[in-house]
């Protein structure tokens, strides 16, 4: 019986392409940046399985000429550049990674926190052009974190991560999901229900950790901004387009808010002269947040596992639209 064949679209853990190589024909792209749009359908035209990027465009087309098409396993936990919608109705299960980078996604949400507070890229920035010339204690003042009131907007995984960690800088944490967590949840994390505006009114800092949906689309704007407090630090690792990006500026600029310090933009990557990466206000990494040795081995491993499970006819260990083992 001939191998299957997949395509790779971009080069991860080797561990992990060594698990996929060793039971399928399977070619990968080296290039650092995404394969175009031509190229990914001509490589999809006769794939049993892709493993795919959040980078990659997997829409109606896509699937359309993936015609062999049995698995699509994305090293991500959000798919939200896949017609999940159009891959279920050809009963195609769509593989993703939860779970493994919970820890380090919070991480990096209270490192932005933090560094965005007491202006550490800002004063960095300071000390490597020269301008320490002697302390002043009126120079780089920002809000303490410790004993500070943190708003978390989707109290998921990653949401009760932050929590775990507000717990040991005693933070009251305030907290926004369509899903309220249990009595037990909000007891152990110390954690307090309050709608959306509540929460970005009386917040220190706040932190977003909502999936991306037409409703969460731009959730944080102008109207959004003017109920925040003048020294409210705001954090995104979610996704770039659940932020305004021209509000931000126009927020930041304006000294509505204190500080942002973002993991996702919209666009993604931002261009070099793209106005928020004029404030000195404004931390942006480049979706990095997951971006650690444990994690990204994990997400590897799991989208290895994803991917073969799906060539053979098994239920992925973590699939997206499980509804396709129903219909079938």
């Amino acid at each position: 019986m001939s191998k299957p064949k997949v395509f790779v679209t971009r080069r991860i853990f080797p561990e992990a392409l060594d698990m996929i190589a060793a039971k399928t024909h399977m070619e990968l792209w080296e290039d650092e940046l995404p394969p175009p749009k031509d190229i990914l359908l001509e490589k999809a035209k006769d794939c049993q399985g892709i493993l795919s990027l959040l980078t990659d465009e997997l829409d109606a087309e896509f699937f359309k000429t993936a015609e062999e098409l049995r698995v699509v396993s994305q090293i991500a936990v959000g798919y939200d550049n896949i017609d999940i919608a159009e891959a279920t109705r050809r009963l195609i299960p769509i593989g993703h990674t939860p779970h493994v980078l919970n820890a380090a996604t919070a991480d990096m949400a209270f490192l932005l926190m933090m560094a965005s507070s007491r202006r550490l890229v800002e004063s960095q920035i300071f000390v490597k052009e020269g301008g320490w010339r002697t302390w002043h204690p009126m120079h780089f003042l920002g809000p303490n974190v410790y004993g500070a009131t943190l708003g978390i907007v989707g109290m998921g995984r990653i949401g009760l991560e932050m929590a775990r960690r507000a717990r040991g800088f005693d933070m009251e944490v305030l907290y926004t999901d369509p899903n309220r967590r249990s009595p037990e949840d909000e007891q152990e994390f110390n954690l307090k229900y309050r709608d959306l505006d509540e929460v970005l009114a009386k917040s220190d800092f706040i932190s977003l950790h909502v999936i991306l949906t037409p409703k969460t689309h731009h959730l944080i704007s102008k109207r959004e901004f003017h109920f925040m407090k003048p020294t409210a630090v705001l954090v995104n690792t979610a996704r770039g387009s659940i932020v305004d990006h021209a509000a931000l500026y126009n927020s930041l600029k304006k000294r509505e808010i204190f500080a942002a310090g973002l993991d996702v933009t919209d666009p993604e990557p931002l261009q070099k002269d793209h106005p928020l990466l004029s404030l000195d206000n404004c931390i942006v990494v480049p979706h990095i947040a997951s971006a650690s040795f444990s994690s990204r081995l994990a997400m590897s491993n799991l989208a290895a596992q994803n991917l073969l499970a799906g060539l053979n006819g098994e239920r992925l260990p973590n699939c997206a639209n499980p509804e396709v083992y129903g219909a079938r």
